[in-house]
């Protein structure tokens, strides 16, 4: 059984406007000493009188289980990888063992390896020939590198909104959103939650448009009992250090499709054909290619995933059934077709009416004092700097007409996702792997703050 390993530290600094890995990186860092499962409990304070923010005790002061989770299985996985002195996926075989292992849990034909996330999505959307003039579905509510992506190809990015409840992308209004020129949809299953993939497919299909899933926070999530990134053209996901697999870096193309795994293989391999090495080039490609170390690592992270999957959907159940009971906060829904919640992110929805007008970050800041690790979130990525600038970029100007442009600049209003960015609070997938008394102590750190919102919303 696996054991974090890492030494503990407090934190007392509130976290504030924090993106979602700074986040996750400051949180892993306060890791724990004890046994993810099995292990004694921490610390629950018995004062729940006067809140940490006003200087009262805090409900907690242990920290959370640290992340990632290793032990001797990585020791001999990466040893094994440098003394090969094969390090180069050419020479060794560990980024095609991995290749197959996750093909095989996912249920897909094909796996293909990449360097990261981002060249997943890159890869894919390379694979599909998306260019200049074509425009690309995704949802405002992401990570920015699905837009990066996008931009990369110099096509158009163009915004869907998003369902507040679910923080997914609003599958009843993408249909509104295509044209002659749309070449793909991008769906997110953020925070491994699910999209709605039923309707999703349905409209892809009407209107012959592939559909490539950014399940990049989504590993074993599932949709209707199959794995998210399996029910479109391709799913990509990520590796990157907050993940819930994790190399560090990394990314993994899913497909059913034989000729799209091909296209995706010579893509990332720049542009040479699969099994042909150093000819029979495509048009394009890029050297994004995963190493042999992070196969290695990946198949051992691999061994303890299920278990640490399980004991975040337990935990994040008891503190649903808590969090619910209490006016205002409203932790995130699942469409019915999600028949498993990946958790990389713990999410709900605070409303101020409901604590004495105490605004977000004041409440994330109370937490935080609390010895409840949290963060608020995207910002709303329509009204950011990278929107402002493609529409003054040049290449973009010169690509795309004036009401072609403007047009873009009407999908970026997003109101829902406007709704979204000012009440997500987060908690991080690590904070879910403890035992099921640090969601007591979150639920009643919660309480806590809101018997003294009055008094917090005047000091």
């Amino acid at each position: 059984m696996a054991t974090a390993e890492n030494a503990f530290r407090f934190r007392t600094e509130a976290v504030r406007h924090m993106n979602r890995r700074e986040f996750l990186a400051t949180s892993a860092a306060a890791g724990v000493s004890f046994s993810l499962f099995g292990a004694n409990s921490p610390t629950v304070s018995t004062s729940t009188s006067r809140p940490a923010i006003l200087g009262g005790d805090p409900v907690r002061t242990e920290g959370w289980p640290a992340w990632p989770v290793f032990n001797d299985v990585e020791d001999k996985a990466m040893l094994n990888a440098l003394r090969s002195g094969k390090w180069f996926r050419y020479s060794g075989n560990q980024v095609a063992k991995f290749e197959k292992a996750y093909a095989a849990r996912a249920g897909a034909k094909h796996c293909v390896a990449t360097s990261s996330g981002t060249t997943s999505l890159l890869t894919t959307l390379g694979a599909l020939n998306i260019g200049p003039g074509d425009e690309v579905i995704l949802p405002p509510y992401t990570f920015v590198a699905t837009y990066n992506v996008i931009t990369m190809h110099y096509a158009l990015p163009v915004f869907v909104d998003i369902d507040v409840a679910t923080s997914q992308i609003d599958a009843d209004k993408i249909e509104a959103a295509i044209t002659k020129n749309t070449k793909a949809i991008i769906p997110v299953h953020l925070g491994g939650n699910c999209c709605d993939m039923d309707k999703i497919l349905e409209v892809a299909k009407k209107h012959n448009i592939p559909v490539i899933e950014d399940a990049c926070q989504s590993h074993l999530a599932e949709w209707r009992g199959k794995m998210v990134g399996t029910w479109g053209t391709a799913g990509c996901f990520s590796f990157q250090a907050s993940k819930n697999l994790n190399s560090g870096e990394g990314g993994a193309i899913l497909t059913n499709d034989d000729e799209f795994a091909d296209l995706c293989e010579g893509f990332q391999d720049q542009g040479r054909a699969r099994g042909a090495k150093f000819e029979h080039h495509y048009t394009r490609g890029a050297n994004l290619r995963m190493t042999e170390f992070q196969g290695a690592l990946l198949q051992a992270q691999m061994t303890r995933i299920e278990e640490q999957a399980k004991r975040r959907t337990e935990n994040a159940k008891y503190l649903d059934s808590m969090l619910k009971e209490i006016p205002g906060i409203l932790p995130q829904r699942s469409y019915p077709g999600c028949t498993r919640h990946a958790y990389h992110l713990y999410a709900f929805r605070y409303k101020p009416e409901n604590f004495a007008g105490l605004s977000r970050d004041k409440f994330m800041h109370a937490l935080t004092k609390e010895g409840i690790d949290c963060a608020g979130g995207y910002t709303h990525m329509p009204q950011g700097t990278h929107i402002q600038n493609l529409l003054k970029n040049r290449h973009y100007q010169r690509l795309y007409s004036k009401e072609v442009l403007e047009r873009f600049a009407a999908h970026c209003e997003c109101p829902q996702n406007k709704i979204l960015c000012s009440e997500n609070v987060r908690l991080s997938q690590n904070q879910l792997l403890g035992p099921s008394s640090d969601m007591n102590q979150i639920a009643e750190a919660i309480r806590k703050i809101q018997a003294n919102a009055a008094e917090i919303t005047k000091a």
